[in-house]
């Protein structure tokens, strides 16, 4: 029975595969599956704020610009552009090859025009739409008419103020391109009827259950995409989809459970000898900084002190936290708090702080400490490394207490200015620096400056930052504005994140890249594989 079931569900999914072509032959070899264990609810672009639907619009829209695995900008829908000397209007050409995904509402090879780009961003800022993503525009826009058709092949944006990191930001999925008139038809139902211009396009939805994607022949970039179709499943359970990849059932897997890690990897972060020649582990910097942030202004006597900030920067082991506590996953944040992976990061960075104990007593002595208590605001997922902090802390002479709390009470404490030592993190939106040191940037207070600093040298700096068109400029005030931080030790980075992908050994072209990013348009599979579909 079971093998007639097998027989039965490959020929099921090879007849979804083929729908749309019966006179092209698809090859099972083609199809690259992956598992998606939170559910989602739109493929709508307007509404990707996850990992989980960003992963999926990727597949089936652009934008005008898009981002290397070194988050270079590099030309998608857009094949060039101007930046106006002001830094105010921003001018983009557009490529005249590119056509929607074929469907019923729309002419045949319905061509990508300027008037595309201008509905898809007012889309983003119309209160009906209530998009997540509106924040992006937020006090950016020219008043009058910030979005034009200047011609069918010539959009142009205009700011009220130079946004240096403008480009990084429009590269978000929230910004990509979609045809009016199907949304219009379709209205709240466009998230699951969706329409691009992406290397994919929707086959099947079963919510909750599977998406298939198929390979979009029109595809404007020559050559891709190289697969036939993707297959999503969406299994809850991380064991589950853990052993469905040790079986050769799914292609890759991002990431890994705690429960998992110690069969995977060794202690140094690398794979296994057991699983050499079967699964390959590729590793990339993943732009999420881990943190502790020291509120300012507090009543907590001891932590006005810069010199305890400090010794509490100088006073645990962020190397044996990262190989006994995470198997070496990640890098220790002993250069700032600009992530290792972005531009702005400074590797011969002086300002930042590496583990020394004795500096640690020396400054706590100086400060006059006298064994005030200081809590440590945590979660139970972070429990471990609290503990482990908390107790090289108190080795060195300071009185810490970790309080382990709920996720949500204690985003609740910091946005109230309540916490007066927290554990954070930050992953970027976009790729700019920008969006990190935006945390402690004094106007804008919590969030996301949940550490309530002010400092106006600072704040001059940053406000200069925004109006730098030149990238090599920017990135000496981004690196001067981290180091001003690291001295006033208003944050104590722990680690940069890193992204781990397991892959099967017959898929290629899967590279990693520090936003995770899922991009599959150059994805191959080398020989055809046993599949239980």
């Amino acid at each position: 029975m079971r093998s007639i079931y097998k027989i039965l569900s490959f020929c099921l999914l090879l007849l979804l595969l083929s729908a749309c072509n019966p006179n092209e032959k698809k090859e099972l070899g083609s199809v690259f599956r992956f598992n998606i264990s939170s559910a989602i609810n739109s493929l709508d672009p307007a509404f990707a704020k996850d990992q989980a639907s960003i992963w999926l619009v990727y597949q089936m829209y652009n934008g005008l610009i898009t981002l290397d695995n070194e988050l270079n900008v590099k030309p998608a829908l857009a094949k060039s552009w101007e930046i106006s000397e002001d830094g105010l209007h921003y001018t983009f050409h557009l490529r005249t090859d590119v056509h929607f995904h074929k469907n019923d509402l729309i002419a045949k090879e319905r061509t990508l025009k300027a008037s595309d780009v201008v509905y898809s961003f007012q889309r983003i800022i119309d209160p009906k739409v209530a998009s997540p993503g509106s924040w992006i525009f937020n006090d950016k826009l020219a008043e009058n008419k910030p979005f034009k058709a200047l011609n069918d092949s010539t959009f142009q944006l205009s700011l009220n103020s130079p946004f240096g990191p403008m480009l990084s930001l429009l590269s978000m999925p929230y910004c990509f391109v979609l045809p009016e008139e199907v949304v219009a038809h379709y209205k709240s139902d466009f998230r699951k009827n969706p329409v691009g211009t992406g290397p994919f396009q929707l086959k099947v939805w079963k919510e909750g259950q599977v998406i298939i994607l198929e390979k979009n022949q029109d595809y404007f970039e020559e050559g891709l995409p190289k697969l036939d179709a993707v297959r999503v499943s969406f299994i809850e359970s991380k064991e589950t989809e853990y052993l469905k990849f040790i079986q050769g059932d799914i292609d890759f897997m991002s990431g890994i459970d705690p429960a998992y890690i110690d069969e995977l990897l060794d202690k140094e972060g690398k794979l296994k000898a057991e699983w050499n020649g079967k699964i390959e582990l590729l590793k990339a910097p993943y732009l999420n900084t881990e943190y502790l942030g020291i509120l300012q202004s507090t009543d907590n006597t001891a932590l006005n002190k810069k010199a305890i900030r400090q010794a509490i920067n100088y006073g645990f082991d962020r190397r044996q936290m990262i190989r006994f506590l995470r198997n070496n996953i990640g890098i220790p944040a002993e250069q700032g708090f600009i992530p290792f992976g972005l531009p702005g990061f400074n590797p011969q960075a002086d300002y930042g702080y590496s583990y020394n104990p004795d500096k640690a007593r020396q400054l706590i002595k100086q400060s006059g400490y006298s064994g005030e208590k200081i809590k440590l605001l945590t979660n139970s997922s972070y429990e471990d490394i609290g503990t482990y902090i908390v107790r090289q802390l108190n080795e060195i002479g300071l009185n810490i207490e970790m309080d382990i709390v709920p996720p949500a009470f204690q985003r609740e404490m910091m946005a109230k200015g309540d916490a007066d030592f927290f554990r954070g993190s930050w992953i970027a939106d976009y790729p700019d620096a920008e969006n990190y040191l935006a945390l402690f940037y004094g106007p804008l207070g919590a969030p996301p400056n949940y550490t309530n600093y002010s400092n106006p040298v600072y704040d001059k700096l940053y406000e200069a930052a925004l109006k730098e068109n030149n990238e090599a400029e920017r990135l000496k005030l981004y690196r001067n504005m981290d180091s001003l931080i690291m001295k006033d030790a208003v944050v104590v980075p722990l680690y940069y994140d890193q992204v781990l992908r397991f892959v099967q050994k017959n898929i290629s072209g899967l590279n990693p890249n520090p936003i995770n990013l899922l991009v599959l348009k150059n994805v191959s599979i080398q020989k055809p594989i046993k599949t239980d579909e």
